[in-house]
């Protein structure tokens, strides 16, 4: 590497420690080993940087049960947000729909319900007869509903599921991980953040008949704000929940244990452990000027240097200070630029761990110098690399 190049990569470690590094001194943060969970498999994961903090067989395929329905709600609101269908729609319920057995909402066959009663359905009350009218009126059939479940699952990352039908009724072949279901609870999360609020609604009342929402945690714990629960016989009992505490959000997934208390008291503690030992810190911000870099053969000798996307990490609860940067930039940059060229990389280490990796851009565009600034530029870029 140049030694220009050096030397900004020098700097940039010394300017990122004082805005890193806070006053007390470093000292190594101590974290208990997670607690032992009473379940098939969990896991336990920041929505915001994806890192997992604690898991147990969270890529076994297991029946999903009722959790399936947060992918029938997914895609009713993916709908909704492109428009091709509104919350005032009605929707008629056909004799299939109506015989859903299961957890229900008491929709009546050749009657029609609006589209935002349903998602309410599914969503509070889990029914499976509300999750069967919405599967046909947004794709014609429950089947071909359940194409669209399982082309949507693999643009999640959900490598490790397949739907069979809207509702997570026991079937052939259906199953899904706790991995799985924490990336669609982010999704859910992230994707449409409108109607996310339904999700830590206590009770629906439909058809004069009110029901409570199965997710126990809504009442137990302010920060808790959704997602869903499930059970079979087959699956046992199953919660995905999500809850936010300062700037951290955390999303716990559990399957296969072995009551409605049981589920709602590992989530819990899992939770409660994640909070208690790590948060989530924003290190830069998207559009963030870290430097300038050295340009050879442009209008302009520099070039400003950040990052395309906001840049959080998952860390112990008192480790911001053992924090340590560094940009490695190209050796040699050249114009012509343009905003969003990648010119090198930053790299956030804690402990020798490498947290963050990733590419630094322009921020600004150069164009080529003249013919002269060329040349000139040519010449002390030959000597400064001879010496």
């Amino acid at each position: 590497m140049a030694f220009n190049s050096i030397m900004r990569s020098f700097l940039l470690v010394l300017s990122l420690a004082t805005l890193l590094v806070g006053t007390a001194s470093a000292q190594s943060v101590l974290i208990p080993a997670p607690p032992q969970i009473a379940g098939s498999s969990w896991l336990l994961m920041d929505s915001k940087t994806g890192h997992i903090i604690m898991e147990h067989n969270s890529s076994e395929r297991l029946p999903p049960a009722s959790l399936t329905k947060m992918m029938t709600a997914y895609i009713v609101e993916r709908e909704l947000d492109e428009g091709r269908i509104a919350m005032t729609d009605m929707v008629p319920i056909s004799v299939k729909a109506w015989q859903t057995g299961g957890s229900r909402t008491f929709v009546q066959e050749g009657t029609q319900v609006s589209v935002e009663d349903l998602l309410k359905g599914v969503i509070i009350q889990s029914g499976n007869d509300a999750s069967v009218a919405l599967a046909e009126f947004v794709a014609g059939s429950e089947d071909a509903f359940v194409d669209i479940m399982n082309q949507q699952a693999r643009l999640l990352g959900m490598n490790n599921t397949n739907f069979q039908n809207s509702t997570g009724l026991p079937a052939p072949d259906q199953y899904s991980t706790a991995y799985d279901l924490a990336l669609l609870a982010e999704a859910i999360i992230e994707d449409y953040p409108e109607n996310y609020p339904l999700y830590a609604v206590k009770s629906f009342t439909f058809n004069n008949i009110r029901q409570p929402n199965r997710n126990s945690l809504l009442w137990r714990d302010d920060s808790v704000d959704g997602l869903k629960t499930g059970h079979t016989n087959e699956a046992g009992y199953c919660l995905v929940a999500s809850a936010k505490r300062d700037n951290t959000r955390l999303i716990a997934a559990v399957m296969g244990t072995s009551s409605a208390q049981v589920r709602a008291q590992e989530v819990q503690k899992m939770l409660n452990y994640g909070f208690r030992y790590y948060e989530t810190e924003r290190l830069f911000r998207a559009g963030q000027e870290l430097m300038d870099a050295r340009v050879w053969g442009g209008k302009s000798d520099q070039v400003s240097i950040g990052l395309a996307d906001d840049v959080h990490v998952t860390i112990p609860r008192g480790a911001k200070d053992q924090l340590e940067s560094v940009v490695d930039l190209d050796s040699v940059i050249k114009a012509p630029i343009k905003v969003g060229d990648e010119l090198g990389r930053i790299q956030v280490t804690l402990n020798g761990e490498v947290v963050v990796d990733k590419a630094v851009l322009a921020l600004t565009e150069v164009p080529e110098g003249g013919l002269f600034k060329r040349l000139w530029d040519a010449i002390k870029l030959f000597f400064v690399q001879l010496f």
